[in-house]
């Protein structure tokens, strides 16, 4: 711990990480608790966590950045340093947290007995509860999320007052507290269910994995990869973050974490700072489309939809792979046209002494292919982790280093406990209301039953809502208005909530609000708007993907072995074909008309069809191949 805080504060968050490692684990590995146990004893924790600053002030500070190779160990002693002093305030809401959640964790049974008739005890701490998850909400998240809650409950409470398929009968207080705090359909449901089973787990994996070397062994692996090819730096850093983000679940938080030492690498080998952050934060972004973990928003799609976690990971294989193919094939004309030369990363790191930390990835694979629940595979995977890390004495973490995981897991889990629990505010809001079965019929009305209409308008929707939410929080709230309308118009589920969940997660590089691009261009020294501008031509794919695979289901396995691969090879072809008429070089240089006719081959391959195929491949032909 850091002279940055008291020793009480210190060992008070010490002591929070310790049980809630513990209580996670247990759960996971030993005896499961009831819904209104676990989720309760969850949020407890990550608030006691989050209002003593950890996992909130420090995330902010860290958009600073800088251009030095820090170790892991450094960065949180330095984002440790930068928490704010915890006041009597800060403590009154650490109380008041553990009161209200343990309250209902110990009532739980009785609940059931006095369902739709609440004791005045039972609405004072539910009120009390939901004031407070909406200010963590706005320490983690900031005030996006907060700002659609307040609507939410604003909209509960004015209903007869509210004009056309808006409006509806109003609830009143009371009404809407039993709604959110007494049952598993408001604040304790399957979002913060998510969080409570499996986020942490996953969080603490990444944190031993990590700890141990193992993110330096990914990125010295992507550098074996790519480390030697055109662009190499800029590989290898789309390469390390795809795996890092499948981890962390957060583009933000892989941006500071792996873009601390690839985007000095970047402008090193030549790429201009702004271009540099915005390989990172396309990068980062993308992590979280990337089986086998694909953050949180994975693990709730796979709930809400009750879709084994393994078909939704299967299915998003090929999407994931598009993507940073696309990436990759950007960063490579990109540099081509800047006359960059292959290398520019010496020599790679020695690895040898750190493979055996992939084998907890692979037990974690293997596991979900088994059929194992995602929490069970969580737990053997951060077992396993554990026994791989003390193998070696170069892996093997020191007491301070075991204390230091695990607040660096309740780090990692703040933020999206926090979102998951505000998520359910909305959710609860809108199952109370019937909101979410009105806005999918106006978007019937409005699209007047076309599906490419439906997509834009579901599209733009998940791409506005997410610009100021957590993806977790803009898929969860998406998949309750959006998603319905969709699968009315005959999109397959898990293909809807697909779409939603892309879109939620390339909002992270959308202007205006970027905010994995903002955090990239703090560390690259560059302009936060030009760096969110190169990041979304960068990730062009990933607005692109989404209705490849809507409309050609074989791109989610869906199908006979032939039509996956030709649909697969075509789609290739096309988010290449998209990514050299954006970055405006192929063999050589391209005349705009060459830029325009790529761009254009890249939509024709969208569509499944015969000639569309034909006439794209025709078009990318006189690209790539036409006489200089």
């Amino acid at each position: 711990m850091t002279r940055a805080r008291s020793s009480v504060v210190a060992w008070t968050i010490l002591g929070a990480s310790a049980i809630a490692a513990v209580f996670h684990m247990y759960a996971a590995g030993v005896s499961p608790f009831t819904a209104l146990i676990q989720r309760p004893v969850h949020l407890a924790l990550m608030a006691t966590l989050g209002f003593l600053g950890v996992g909130v002030q420090a995330r902010r500070k860290s958009k600073k950045g800088d251009d030095n190779d820090d170790d892991d160990e450094d960065e949180d002693e330095a984002a440790t340093a930068e928490a704010p002093r915890v006041g009597w305030l800060n403590w009154t809401f650490v109380g008041l947290s553990v009161l209200s959640c343990l309250y209902l964790a110990s009532e739980s049974q009785e609940l059931v007995s006095r369902s739709g008739n609440p004791t005045r005890l039972d609405l004072i701490f539910g009120a009390v509860t939901i004031l407070l998850v909406l200010e963590l909400a706005r320490r983690a998240t900031g005030w996006g999320l907060v700002t659609v809650c307040l609507l939410a409950l604003a909209f509960a409470f004015t209903g007869p007052y509210l004009p056309g398929f808006l409006a509806h009968r109003g609830y009143p207080v009371t009404r809407v507290i039993e709604q959110l705090y007494l049952s598993t359909e408001g604040i304790w449901g399957v979002p913060l269910g998510v969080s409570a089973d499996f986020v942490y787990l996953f969080v603490l994996f990444g944190a031993v994995l990590d700890t141990a070397g193992g993110g330096a062994l990914l990125i010295a692996l992507a550098n074996k990869v790519a480390g030697r090819t055109r662009g190499g730096p800029a590989k290898t850093a789309a390469v390390a973050s795809a795996f890092m983000g499948s981890l962390s679940g957060s583009a933000v938080a892989n941006v500071v974490t792996t873009g601390t030492f690839t985007i000095p690498l970047m402008k090193r080998a030549g790429f201009r700072p702004f271009f540099a952050a915005a390989i990172e934060a396309a990068a980062s972004t993308g992590g979280q489309l990337m089986p086998p973990v694909m953050g949180a928003g994975a693990f709730i799609l796979a709930t809400w939809t009750n879709i084994p976690y393994l078909e939704v990971a299967t299915a998003a294989i090929i999407p994931a792979i598009l993507y940073y193919v696309a990436l990759l094939a950007a960063i490579h004309f990109r540099a081509g046209r800047m006359g960059i030369e292959p290398g520019g990363m010496g020599e790679p790191e020695k690895i040898s002494d750190k493979l055996h930390l992939l084998l907890p990835l692979v037990a974690i694979v293997i596991l979900l292919a088994m059929g194992r629940s995602p929490m069970r595979a969580a737990f053997w995977g951060v077992s396993s982790a554990l026994v791989m890390a003390f193998l070696r004495p170069a892996t093997r973490p020191s007491m301070a280093q075991l204390g230091l995981i695990m607040e660096r897991a309740g780090r990692g889990a703040v933020q999206v406990a926090a979102a998951c629990a505000a998520a359910g505010i909305v959710v609860g809001v809108a199952s109370l209301t019937g909101i979410g079965l009105r806005m999918s019929e106006l978007i019937v009305t409005v699209s007047q039953g076309n599906l490419l209409i439906a997509l834009i308008l579901t599209g733009m929707g998940s791409i506005v809502l997410g610009m100021g939410l957590p993806t977790t929080a803009a898929y969860v709230v998406l998949a309750a208005l959006g998603a319905p309308a969709l699968v009315q118009l005959g999109v397959p589920l898990l293909a809807a909530h697909l779409f939603i969940f892309y879109f939620g997660c390339i909002s992270n590089v959308t202007p205006p609000v970027s905010l994995a691009a903002f955090a990239a261009a703090g560390i690259a020294g560059s302009p936060a708007l030009k760096t969110a501008v190169s990041a979304a031509l960068l990730a062009g794919a990933g607005f692109v993907v989404p209705f490849m695979f809507v409309y050609g289901p074989e791109l989610l396995l869906v199908g006979s072995p032939v039509g996956i691969g030709v649909a697969f090879v075509t789609a290739v072809l096309g988010v290449i074909g998209l990514a050299s008429g954006s970055m405006g070089y192929a063999r050589r240089p391209l005349a705009h008309w060459e830029r325009a006719l790529a761009v254009v081959a890249a939509l024709l391959l969208v569509l499944p069809d015969v000639a569309t195929d034909g006439a794209g491949l025709i078009a990318l032909g006189v690209v790539f191949f036409r006489a200089e």
